[in-house]
């Protein structure tokens, strides 16, 4: 499931570029990309937000994340006690 995410995001990342660099090179003006780097970033940053959503809603529907922070929860109280 982790590398379907990973390989999803990079294909975003490869489309994004695509079409920024297409938008550019349509537009005539390459010379003035004020704001590409901007709109790039948020890109990606909305692209890292799927993949944990997705890796979100798998762990909540495996019962691994439950699971996961009843053992860590139940070692503080053991390590305090």
């Amino acid at each position: 499931m982790l590398r379907v995410c990973v390989r999803l995001g990079l294909v975003v990342q490869e489309g994004v570029a695509g079409v920024v660099s297409a938008a550019t090179a349509a537009s005539g003006r390459a010379s003035d990309e004020r704001g590409q780097t901007t709109a790039e970033y948020a890109l990606v940053i909305l692209a890292a937000a799927a993949i944990a959503i997705v890796l979100i809603a798998w762990a909540r529907s495996s019962g691994k994340l439950p699971a996961f922070f009843d053992h860590i929860i139940d070692q503080l109280t053991n390590s305090v006690s």
